[in-house]
């Protein structure tokens, strides 16, 4: 778990760094070229630092334990923080419309595009190797504080990637309408996944059960039924607060069982349960029935 988080900490503190490099070349880009299109990416880039920031705050907050204001834990900020950077990535997004629309209609003015496409590859080729490493380790850990920021990198690089091409039409074809354009067109895609990270958020928040899941789970005591460690299982429900995901469900016994083998019987089953997911955390409450409770 230590080696775990640590491997966390670390991909998110690249992140905050990158984020840092990434705006003062970007801001320098469209100093130099006066592209629209390079402005949307360094104002994305804006949005971008403070989510980065607020997220590294939440993956902190997400580790520290249970307490008696918090008894389920704190990692629900994860979900929290991964609907605030869908509403900061979206607030970029109109912004960056905003600023193209004036463009378009006042007529851009560029210069050394050249120096544009050069320092936009270079942030693309580097916000995609963090994005992918973010999402893969975040997915490793179940940690939705990384995935969310991955996905949120890996939205800077696919808009760097449509200014790039934007700039170098503009570069080749010398038709300035262009560059306008392909910001407005980055930001919709922009607008597309912003979306998407405020919907997990709610689900999240929302404590939005996972039917294939709950169905696991049912699965693992169906298998402890039919071999014979307890009769039945009913209200089964589970809630996810961060990475953890806490269990709870009602089983019956036969009337004649001793409340200590009964408690024995639905430890072993309680492992069960755990052991299905792995190394994720699992916390389980076993609510025990007897037999008639059945009829």
């Amino acid at each position: 778990m230590t080696k775990a988080r640590d491997r966390q900490r670390l991909v998110m503190g690249a992140s905050v760094i990158v984020a840092i490099a990434m705006l003062v070349g970007k801001s320098a880009a469209w100093v130099v070229t006066g592209s629209s299109a390079i402005l949307s990416d360094a104002l994305e880039s804006v949005v971008h630092l403070f989510a980065t920031g607020f997220a590294a705050f939440s993956l902190w907050y997400a580790d520290r334990p249970p307490d008696d204001e918090h008894p389920y834990g704190h990692g629900k900020i994860a979900y929290f923080s991964s609907g605030f950077e869908g509403g900061l990535i979206m607030i970029a997004a109109f912004l960056i419309i905003v600023s193209a629309t004036v463009s378009l209609v006042s007529g851009p003015e560029l210069a050394r595009l050249d120096i544009g496409m050069l320092v936009t590859t270079v942030v693309l080729v580097v916000n995609g190797t963090l994005g992918f490493s973010l999402v893969r380790v975040g997915k490793r850990h179940d940690n939705v504080v990384l995935i969310a920021n991955g996905h949120h990198v890996l939205t800077d690089m696919w808009t760097s990637a449509g200014v790039l091409v934007g700039v170098a039409l503009v570069y080749l074809t010398d038709i300035t309408w262009i560059d306008p354009v392909a910001a407005i067109l980055v930001a919709l895609n922009i607008l597309r996944t912003a979306s998407g990270l405020i919907m997990r958020g709610v689900r999240g928040l929302m404590d939005e059960a996972d039917p294939g899941i709950t169905s696991q789970i049912e699965a693992v005591l169906d298998r402890a039924v039919a071999e014979g460690e307890m009769l039945g299982h009913h209200k089964v429900r589970y809630r996810r607060v961060g990475s953890a995901y806490w269990v709870d469900y009602h089983i019956q016994f036969p009337d004649a069982l001793s409340i200590v083998d009964a408690h024995e019987r639905a430890h072993r089953v309680e492992d069960r349960v755990k052991a299905h997911f792995g190394d994720r955390q699992v916390i389980v409450t076993a609510h025990l029935e007897p037999e008639e409770s059945i009829r």
